[in-house]
């Protein structure tokens, strides 16, 4: 793109495209703080006030508590400067998202097979494409498998990543047993010598048994070649839906033994928190997270990083 000089306007850094799709977050926590802080001393009852901030903005009550206290210590009857709790801010969420800020090695299993779960309109199948282009990138060979056979428009959509990413796909029409699909799938990757096996499943959490019985039966066909499949189980979150992602990684980790999360849509709500939330009661990997619609918008998850973006602070 050319700007008014007729010189190529740089591609945005990954912190560029972040602290941008954090906006609406870091103004909804960072912009309620600072009005707080800015009105008057910090006393008992402001403290209170600003956990009730925290809680509204998704962080949890534990979290928000935490991060009240740090910012009282040493600072009753004193000013406080908006960069002063941005930094407190950041620095608290930053130890919360330290300890689950992994990356999901893919090393050990040739094919490493990665079952990819998640409530429909989460962005799985979009998740699974963006990693098979990722994954491309650095010389791997992917098969991705369609195994949300419930959607025609999710089947069409890994096939048209398919094709854009160079990755195989081993796909069936609508209403395929999802599980002989996993099978032919893995059998297929073993054969052609694929490094990575992306499976996309179905995300019809409204009708659990159907939905457990279903991946249950995936997971069992899997071990059927290759006993230590799936060697990665990633449940992939939207972060517009705010709590409603919490009892989800609570479901699909009883439903299909969750091993890490992504998180999609950061830049689409003021709801970010709300990974801090999960990151503080489950204690999951977090592996990925998503600010755009691009495949450069999905990027390994860093704790510094999301936590200085979340507080509205600079790189």
């Amino acid at each position: 793109m050319n700007d008014s000089t007729g010189m190529t306007e740089k591609p945005r850094s990954w912190w560029q495209r972040l602290a941008g799709g954090l906006k609406r977050t870091s103004a909804s926590i960072g912009g309620a703080l600072t009005d707080l802080v800015s009105k008057r001393k910090l006393d008992a009852a402001m403290v209170g006030d600003l956990t009730d901030v925290l809680i509204r903005a998704d962080l949890g009550v534990a979290v928000a508590e935490r991060i009240s206290a740090a910012l009282a210590v040493g600072r009753y009857d004193k000013a406080i400067a908006p960069e002063e709790v941005k930094a407190v801010l950041a620095a608290e969420v930053e130890k919360v998202l330290g300890a689950v800020a992994k990356p999901l090695e893919v090393s050990g299993a040739k094919p490493f097979v990665i079952l990819v779960v998640g409530v429909n309109g989460s962005g799985k199948t979009t998740t699974i494409g963006k990693l098979a282009a990722k994954f491309r990138a650095e010389g791997r060979n992917v098969m991705l498998a369609a195994g949300d056979t419930f959607r025609a428009a999710a089947i069409e959509q890994l096939k048209i990543w398919g094709t854009r990413t160079g990755a195989a796909v081993i796909a069936r029409e609508q209403g395929s047993d999802s599980a002989s699909l996993a099978f032919e799938a893995l059998t297929a990757a073993k054969l052609q010598g694929a490094g990575v096996l992306l499976i996309d499943t179905a995300g019809r959490l409204q009708n659990k048994a159907n939905l457990m019985n279903e991946l249950e039966k995936i997971v069992r066909v899997l071990k059927k070649v290759d006993a230590s499949a799936p060697h990665a189980v990633l449940l992939v979150l939207d972060a517009t839906v705010g709590q409603n992602a919490l009892s989800q990684v609570a479901e699909f980790s009883k439903i299909a033994g969750v091993t890490g999360l992504a998180m999609t849509k950061l830049d689409g709500t003021a709801r970010g928190g709300i990974l801090v939330a999960i990151a503080d009661k489950y204690r999951l990997p977090i592996h990925f997270i998503g600010v755009g619609e691009g495949v450069e918008d999905l990027e390994p998850f860093q704790a510094k990083d999301f936590a200085r973006a979340i507080a509205g602070l600079e790189g």
